[in-house]
């Protein structure tokens, strides 16, 4: 059977069952759950102020009637950091590189923002297809090409997240196998495609939490537009 790099993206299967449901339930498995204690442990301590953290953060640019999304915005952000994180361990599959679940996630997302706005305020929401001071001729043009950006909105998001984590797995994936291949003939060369190797993983750290935050951070953008 012929193997690509591309196979490292597909889901694991053990007797034809996907695996795909345990890397979901993954991070909720490893996050300490809060005791009867008075006082919490330092590990508790730590999320929960990092939760609160990520939070004010999250919810600096919405107003006050949009701080109820608060609870679920720091919950997409929590899996989502800790999905991604997690897929950079050996051995371990990354369920956000899978197209079907980034879409899963941004369209019924985006899809309420845009019902809250048409049910609290209608007259604003589709004002915002149309921009002050059209010229007459340029309105149907106008109205289309922004009716197109607000349906496209939602695939942005998850094209987004997967093409940057994909396309750094894949990175990885080709400059590990060329440290490898160099490896038993080119020493130096090996140790500097490893100190490359280094940096990139380094990177991809950085692009895994940063992906987390811009996809919900746009979707309290969204948010804040139609309340």
């Amino acid at each position: 059977m012929n193997l690509t790099f591309f196979d490292q993206f597909m889901s694991p299967q053990i007797l034809g069952i996907p695996l795909i449901i345990l890397a979901l339930l993954m991070p909720s498995i490893i996050f300490p759950t809060p005791s009867n204690r008075w006082l919490a442990n330092r590990l508790s301590t730590l999320q929960m102020w990092t939760i609160n953290l990520f939070t004010k953060q999250l919810m600096l640019p919405i107003n006050k009637t949009g701080h109820k999304w608060s609870m679920i915005l720091t919950s997409l952000m929590a899996m989502l950091l800790v999905t991604n994180l997690l897929g950079l361990l050996p051995y371990t599959f990354t369920p956000t590189t899978q197209l079907s679940m980034n879409m899963g996630l941004a369209i019924p997302m985006w899809l309420a923002t845009v019902l809250t706005g048409l049910r609290n305020q209608l007259t604003t929401s589709l004002g915002h297809l149309l921009p002050e001071g059209t010229p007459t001729l340029l309105i149907p043009v106008l109205i289309i090409i922004e009716t197109i950006s607000l349906f496209i909105r939602p695939l942005a998001l998850g094209v987004r997240l997967t093409a940057n984590l994909t396309a750094g797995h894949l990175l990885i994936q080709l400059t590990s196998s060329a440290m490898l291949a160099l490896l038993p003939t080119m020493m130096t060369l090996s140790i500097l495609t490893g100190t490359i190797l280094l940096l990139l993983t380094i990177l991809e750290l950085a692009v895994a939490v940063i992906q987390a935050y811009v996809f919900v951070l746009l979707l309290c953008l969204y948010l804040q537009e139609n309340i």
